[in-house]
């Protein structure tokens, strides 16, 4: 399951996992004009984890996911 949210400055999509147990912690993806956001609670520790791409790094996963492995750059030349 998963919602969308339109925030002042972020679009923000949470992931809830599902299914089997063990179940994750929600995924949050916050994204900004300049950069996407990921979070999600680690309860070992009691603290949020985030990763911070740059619109540029979010691009080449989006690309990666459904390509072969290997190494590539994007023709588009990024930011």
């Amino acid at each position: 399951m998963f919602s969308i949210e339109h925030e002042f400055d972020a679009t923000v999509v949470t992931l809830v996992d599902e299914g089997e147990k063990p179940l994750q912690e929600d995924v949050i993806v916050n994204g900004f004009e300049e950069c996407i956001t990921v979070e999600q609670y680690d309860p070992r520790s009691d603290r949020v984890n985030r990763i911070t791409f740059s619109m540029s790094q979010m691009r080449d996963l989006a690309a990666a996911i459904s390509l072969p492995e290997g190494v590539y750059s994007r023709a588009d030349g990024g930011d």
